[in-house]
């Protein structure tokens, strides 16, 4: 890795990154991962948090697009469809099966042609692990629990769910272990081109900095025309502006659990358009998501007025149970940056990726990406470092298909049997927490554990066993300097603490000595 010198006054002298990447959502960190592997030398930055705004407000789904068939995305779900076993390989910890019912009550489509595309579906992609489609009766089977009288025949299919800001996560480290520079927090104010370099000027708590690039990578997700902007070349602009960045906004609500079981639901709605409602965090059902053009500049999103009631009379019309208005326990909407294809339907627009590579001969090369889905991020980086290592000829080869994310090394990517020898080491801590733990850091949880035999070795509890061992690990491994970082962004503790926490966990990392 080459590091950036930093002299006192907080400046930057003459050392050049191969790659500077702009933006810290699953594309940048996919990126930054795949390059450092090749032995590339890279810097990160983030103006913000890990994964704080597109890439932890998804759907939270590792999945081919069942719904993506209908517009003839066929290339797209194919990818995605090899990928999802390969991504469960690599990150069992976060990554896991999840069965879908698909009930043909209110179905706008004839079940002959739901079947085929599940039939399409299952085979489109290699699928090798996961269980095939097959037909119930939910007046009988135990699927049927929870739904309003009426359904019968539906179809079950397999997808994976994935903790999405904690891939993000992931990546970030796995790039940090192999060499990178992972700066959060931290503002790209311009960049220009010098030649066969970048000169960039990024922004922090401490002040301005400058960093020499041999490459630009922009990857931030809504932001990409921003970021071109700062680049300061009106072609660049010009030339976004014609590939073109569709900001389509998805909303999402948590309620109480809505029906027993550990299955999901997709849900078809009479305008088309599918809802799909997820077990979420033990307690609670997830349900989303929407689709509205996002006309405003790049932000953070909230959930509209419009978009819960669109969600809430979606639960209504398919389970049996009484929800008010204020039944929602948590909402959160992030802005997707699409590609734009012209889609009259902001369901239709494509969640396919383009690749902008702007490389004149003898100047440095910036490349944009626009659009992408959380599933195919690393394919996508892949097809980066493509496009970007005729310019790194020392650059080595693709590598990551298959190669485990931290944490994920258990053996025989057998979840439950490492959470069975964890709970064997530390039989006196509840297994709840171990579980949880598990889940989370996979089997990096022997770095929160640390060697503790009881409770009270790993500190104060914040609550639901989330305790000072934990928040010193999160500061320490994973860039996390504030509550929200990690009640919303490393975990979604903050639906189970009490309001008050985050103010607590404020003050503990505000408090923790540097390193």
């Amino acid at each position: 890795m080459v590091v950036p010198v930093q002299s006192p006054d907080h400046t930057t002298e003459a050392a050049i990154v191969d790659l500077l990447i702009i933006g810290g959502g699953i594309n940048g960190a996919g990126i930054a991962r795949d390059a450092a592997g090749r032995g590339m030398s890279v810097m990160l930055v983030e103006a913000e948090d890990l994964a704080q705004h597109t890439s932890s407000a998804s759907t939270k789904l590792i999945h081919g697009g069942l719904r993506y068939l209908e517009y003839g995305e066929f290339r797209l779900v194919r990818e995605a469809l090899i990928e999802r076993e390969r991504l469960w390989g690599m990150a069992p910890h976060i990554i896991w099966p999840l069965r879908f019912v698909l009930p043909q009550l209110h179905s706008p489509r004839p079940a002959w042609m739901v079947r085929l595309g599940l039939w399409l579906y299952d085979h489109l992609g290699g699928r090798k692990k996961l269980p095939a489609t097959e037909t119930i009766d939910l007046a009988r089977a135990p699927q049927g629990k929870g739904l309003n009288p009426g359904a019968r025949k539906a179809f079950i299919y397999s997808d994976c769910w994935v903790e999405d800001s904690r891939l993000v996560v992931l990546n970030a480290m796995d790039a940090a272990t192999r060499g990178s520079t992972i700066l959060t927090r931290t503002r790209l104010v311009a960049a220009r081109r010098e030649g066969q370099t970048w000169q960039a000027t990024l922004t922090d708590a401490h002040g301005e900095r400058v960093v020499r690039a041999r490459a630009l990578v922009n990857a931030a997700g809504p932001w990409v025309e921003d970021v071109i902007q700062r680049a300061s070349d009106p072609a660049n602009l010009s030339n976004a502006r014609n590939r073109g960045v569709r900001l389509i906004k998805g909303s999402h609500i948590v309620l109480p659990r809505l029906y027993p079981g550990d299955h999901a639901f997709l849900l078809q709605n009479p305008d088309r358009r599918v809802v799909f409602a997820i077990p979420y965090e033990g307690e609670f059902t997830l349900v989303g998501t929407t689709d509205e053009a996002w006309t405003g500049p790049p932000g953070r999103a909230t959930i509209s007025d419009h978009e819960t009631t669109y969600l809430l009379d979606t639960v209504r019309r398919y389970f049996a149970v009484h929800l008010d208005d204020d039944a929602v326990r948590w909402s959160f909407a992030g802005i997707r940056p699409l590609y734009d294809d012209h889609a009259a339907n902001a369901s239709a627009v494509t969640r396919d990726y383009v690749l902008d590579l702007d490389a004149e001969p003898g100047q440095a090369p910036m490349l944009s990406v626009f659009g992408g889905k959380i599933t195919t991020f690393r394919k996508l980086a892949e097809h980066a470092l493509e496009k970007l290592v005729p310019h790194f000829p020392m650059a080595g080869p693709a590598w990551t298909a298959g190669a485990g994310l931290p944490g994920g090394d258990m053996p025989g990517g057998d979840f439950d049997a490492y959470v069975a020898d964890l709970c064997g080491e530390h039989p006196t801590l509840p297994r709840a927490l171990l579980h949880r733990l598990a889940r989370a850091y996979g089997t990096r949880a022997d770095l929160v554990l640390a060697g503790a035999r009881n409770l009270a070795d790993l500190g104060r509890d914040f609550g639901g066993g989330l305790t000072e061992a934990e928040l010193t690990y999160l500061a320490r491994h994973e860039w996390a300097v504030s509550g929200a970082d990690v009640l919303w962004r490393r975990s979604k503790m903050g639906l189970h603490l009490l309001p008050q926490a985050e103010a607590q966990i404020d003050a503990f990392l505000a408090a923790l000595p540097a390193g």
